[in-house]
């Protein structure tokens, strides 16, 4: 999280990007045993993490640029913008190259890995280390994804377009005019629960139809707006135990199962809609306000919001690998916990390294010899 030296910063947030990050982890690990069926998905709406992460960055870029325009150029923006957000995107590519092979499973529809050249695989790799999506004819795993190697890729392209859309817009205008956008973004949101197919708000990771990216679009627009129009209006008010309140909210948000079942998709589509129009802003909201007591708690808040990002984004890879063990294998979930945690263990170790040994460094490198202090 990136924020103005002049003003203070909200450790309890970068807290809560971690917990989400950690709720995404295994909130992919359960998924593979739901067989497609999104009643049967432990941690159901974990997805929503993706929305909660475009409200946080919203709510964060306003804060932490607004009045920083009258001595900060477009240019040092994005280029700040890049320095943060591309070094782990060329990592999470990187990873997603290396373990590519070791994720041929027929059964998940990946039968084409053993058969693709490594000319290919390298290929795809440099275009994913950009965050441009690839086409059909380089959907080297089968699964329709935008990042084949690494699909939650996919909410980074968004993020970058989220940030273009700031700088070249949102920044200029009123607070009326960012509200009566956020409604009416707010609107198609709506529209986007009632009407998907299964009542929720899954998708925009490919580009295999225009859907796909109409969602994308939906479930970037609203949140990243309201981060925006939060960060504007809202008057914080002192919390006690904000980041135990907030982490406990957000977590049973996440993990809330699906309601309606089958049946009655409306049902989902309306806690959905709750949790990203009311929740999600009031744990911000919270989280903003509220303090860090104790050197112990406000470490480990930085921890998570250090580790946060680069969990995010090198996580998918590895969970690939136990996917692939599970379904060649016919591995029930009773029988996979410990290799389902040990993936959770392992994909924070390795984000962990990746952070302290290439983000932080690449990073501050790429700081000093680029960005003037302003």
């Amino acid at each position: 999280m990136e924020i103005s030296q002049t003003k203070p910063h909200y450790e309890i947030l970068d807290g809560l990007r971690g917990v989400a990050a950690i709720t995404v982890v295994f909130f992919h690990v359960f998924e593979i045993f739901s067989n497609g069926d999104h009643t049967k998905q432990i941690i159901n709406h974990g997805y929503l993490a993706v929305d909660f992460f475009f409200m946080l960055s919203g709510y964060v870029i306003s804060y932490a640029y607004d009045n920083r325009w009258d001595r900060m150029t477009l240019k040092d923006f994005f280029i700040r913008r890049l320095v943060r957000l591309q070094p782990m995107i060329i990592i999470g590519s990187l990873i997603g190259a290396v373990l590519f092979y070791f994720q041929h499973s027929p059964d998940l529809g990946w039968g084409g890995i053993a058969g693709t050249s490594i000319w290919k695989l390298i290929f795809v790799m440099i275009i994913g280390m950009t965050v441009f999506p690839v086409g059909k004819s380089l959907d080297i795993r089968g699964w329709g994804e935008m990042h084949p190697l690494n699909g939650p890729s996919w909410s980074l392209f968004y993020e970058y377009i989220a940030n273009i859309a700031y700088a070249l817009i949102f920044r200029r205008l009123s607070k009326i005019s960012l509200i009566i956008l956020m409604i009416i973004a707010g609107g198609f949101m709506i529209h986007l629960a009632f009407t998907n197919p299964n009542g929720d708000m899954i998708g925009g990771w490919s580009i295999d139809n225009l859907t796909q990216l109409k969602i994308g679009f939906t479930r970037l627009t609203f949140p990243f707006l309201a981060g925006i129009v939060l960060a504007k209006v809202s008057k914080l008010k002192f919390t006690k135990k904000a980041f135990l309140t907030t982490s406990i909210l957000l977590v049973a948000l996440l993990a809330f199962p699906r309601l309606g079942g089958n049946d009655a998709h409306w049902q989902n589509a309306l806690y959905e809609c709750f949790a990203l129009m009311i929740m999600f802003p009031l744990i911000i909201w919270l989280g903003a306000g509220g303090k860090v007591v104790g050197e112990k708690a406000n470490q480990f808040c930085k921890f998570l919001g250090d580790i946060s990002y680069p969990l995010y984004i090198t996580h998918y890879p590895i969970v690939y690998v136990f996917y692939a063990w599970v379904v060649n294998n016919k591995i029930p979930l009773e029988n996979s916990w410990f290799q389902g945690i040990l993936t959770v263990i392992i994909s924070i170790a390795f984000a962990y390294v990746s952070m302290k040994f290439y983000d932080i460094p690449v990073r501050k490198w790429l700081t000093n010899k680029f960005i003037t202090k302003k």
